[in-house]
């Protein structure tokens, strides 16, 4: 069937929902370029205002998978679970993740992204690694999965390729905060993926694209029914995102942190949080093993090593930070009640460890070393930040941004919770 544009527009503007004839007319004419960008426009930003009912996100991001291929998992000899974070501040976890739960007897396809503004993106972080490629055939994912039980690569361009343009559209058009839209992007290209099985790491806080628990809830609880829907099983993890994760922001200087955690150190909220999304992934494909024992005995970093020699990356590079560094010092005694992972990120992208437009160049060395945690007890004098940049430039732009960062009181405040709240269908 042929519609008008103006009529769909008009109709979700006013408050209609729109059929399913509708919205598959609507997102398969722009694709073809018969909508014109203009007129999408104006149809997110109905969206936006308006929402969307359960059904017409449902079909909605039918259309979108079906825009494009799907990656099929079936015949592998290992369950499949992914992870999917929302984004955050030092947010290394996939790095330690993946080849734990693999080490547990999984399959784990983290078809992941790059970093755009403060927050950090995974291929970026491992792309510090030298050789190491991010694009893989289909056929290449499945022989990894088969035969080490992780991949981390970019997600192929065939998979909801119409959400590329969606979201890009939604980039500049002030319509990247609705949840119908964010939910139907993130969750047609892990549903195209063809994982049986889905963890949702939804941040919530500061450094956060979600910044408040009821707004995280309504988030996950939309991605679940969608992810239940089309068959996946999924669960939604809310976690804190107020201070950054872990002690390293920055690209190398992250996967430097997430070897540490493989090898039985590191921080010890990155450790939390990666064994209890862990446990989770685990329980929803049915495996009774216990993930702590597989990360201190040494199993997952072997798989992590496996992992990056099978993609041409040298797992025994030394990975330096930038050659230029700088110490922020605290200016007050008292104990540390906030460290703003927002101001944090925004440093680290000064610093040159982000971008600011998809095509921008990083920093593999670049980026902030985050040495006190909330709670901590700190004197006037002792350092908070390691900044490290690859000139003077960016030095100073990281030290500018990372002023007031910390907050110092009279007052010692309780340590948050990491591992907020668990959403399910």
């Amino acid at each position: 069937m042929t519609f008008s544009a103006v009529d769909v527009i008009t109709a979700k503007r006013e408050g209609a929902e729109m059929s399913d004839d509708q919205i598959t007319w609507v997102l398969d004419a722009y694709q073809r370029g018969e909508v014109a960008e203009e007129q999408m426009s104006a149809l997110l930003m109905a969206i936006f205002f308006r929402g969307m009912a359960d059904g017409e996100l449902r079909t909605w991001t039918d259309r979108m998978i079906a825009s494009g291929e799907t990656l099929d998992l079936r015949g592998l000899s290992r369950p499949s679970v992914d992870k999917h974070s929302t984004g955050g501040v030092g947010d290394k976890i996939s790095l330690i993740l993946a080849p734990l739960v693999a080490a547990c007897g999984a399959a784990v396809p983290q078809l992941s992204g790059r970093g755009l503004g403060h927050t950090g993106g995974t291929l970026d972080k491992l792309e510090s690694i030298p050789g190491w490629r991010a694009a893989l055939s289909n056929d290449e994912i499945r022989e990894q999965l088969e035969s080490i039980g992780a991949v981390i690569c970019a997600a192929g361009a065939g998979l909801a390729p119409v959400d590329r343009r969606l979201y890009a559209l939604r980039d500049v058009t002030g319509t990247v905060e609705s949840i119908p839209l964010i939910s139907s992007s993130i969750m047609s290209k892990k549903i195209a993926e063809g994982t049986q099985a889905l963890v949702l790491d939804v941040k919530v806080g500061r450094g956060a694209f979600i910044k408040t628990i009821e707004r995280a809830r309504e988030l996950a609880s939309t991605m679940v029914a969608l992810g239940e829907g089309h068959g996946v099983s999924t669960v939604a993890q809310l976690t804190a995102m107020d201070q950054p994760l872990g002690r390293a922001v920055g690209n190398a200087l992250e996967v430097i942190e997430s070897v540490e955690v493989l090898r039985g150190g590191g921080p010890d909220d990155v450790r939390e949080l990666t064994l209890g999304l862990a446990r989770v992934m685990l329980e929803l494909v049915g495996i009774d093993t216990d993930p702590q024992l597989k990360l201190d005995d040494g199993s997952a970093y072997e798989v992590y090593r496996s992992m990056i020699a099978a993609q041409g990356g040298d797992p025994d590079a030394v990975l330096a930070p930038a050659a230029l560094h700088d110490v922020v010092s605290a200016d007050a005694s008292g104990y540390v009640t906030a460290v703003d992972a927002l101001r944090v990120g925004v440093a680290g992208w000064r610093l040159g460890a982000g971008r600011a437009r998809k095509e921008d160049p990083v920093s593999a060395g670049a980026g902030v070393l985050c040495l006190v945690r909330e709670g901590d007890h700190i004197a006037a004098g002792e350092p908070l930040f390691e900044l490290y940049a690859d000139d003077d430039e960016h030095l100073v732009r990281g030290r500018d941004a990372i002023r007031d960062a910390v907050t110092i009181s009279d007052d010692q405040s309780a340590r948050a919770p990491i591992l907020l709240e668990k959403i399910t269908k």
